[in-house]
């Protein structure tokens, strides 16, 4: 996939900084896409250093999202211009479900199918959330957590209820 440069004026709405693509920069993002509407995949650098993101639109304009793992106090650096690489990113982003998530909704039915009912995108934050735990204490505190919250017993993830 070809790369594309420009240099953007980092701007901010609500709290979230972001950059807007150029317009012949999207058309060809979205040919390589092969679509133009919902989240697009994209990789490429800010600064020089290297992020992978996902493209959306909102309030009528495509944004390229600029959290702090893409640029270091970002919230803080609105109005700077920064040097943005951009190119569509076909790589499997999929992350699997830890194998202790699974063990855990596979003893517990009700908690299985609630977790089935969910949003795909709920399903996917709770097992990037899982997944993304570095000790094994965590991992299976937050497991207990979630299952108790599939089952409407408590919080989880910032979340009352699934």
């Amino acid at each position: 996939m070809k790369s594309h440069a420009f240099q953007a004026r980092l701007e901010i709405i609500g709290i979230n900084p972001y950059v807007q693509v150029p317009e012949a920069i999207l058309a060809e993002i979205f040919d390589q896409a092969d679509k133009n509407k919902g989240p697009i995949p994209v990789a490429g650098t800010i600064n020089g250093m290297p992020y992978q993101q996902t493209l959306l639109r909102y309030s009528g304009l495509w944004r390229l999202y600029i959290n702090t793992t893409m640029l270091k106090d970002s919230p803080r650096r609105i109005a700077e211009n920064i040097k943005v690489t951009i190119k569509f990113d076909p790589s499997d982003k999929t992350i699997a479900p830890h194998a202790d998530l699974v063990k855990a909704l596979k003893e517990n039915s009700a908690a299985k199918s609630k977790f089935e009912q969910l949003s795909p995108s709920l399903q996917k934050e709770i097992v990037r959330y899982i997944s993304g735990l570095k000790t094994e204490e965590s991992r299976n505190r937050n497991i207990e957590k979630a299952i108790q919250f599939l089952l409407g017993n408590g919080p989880f993830i910032g979340r009352k209820t699934p």
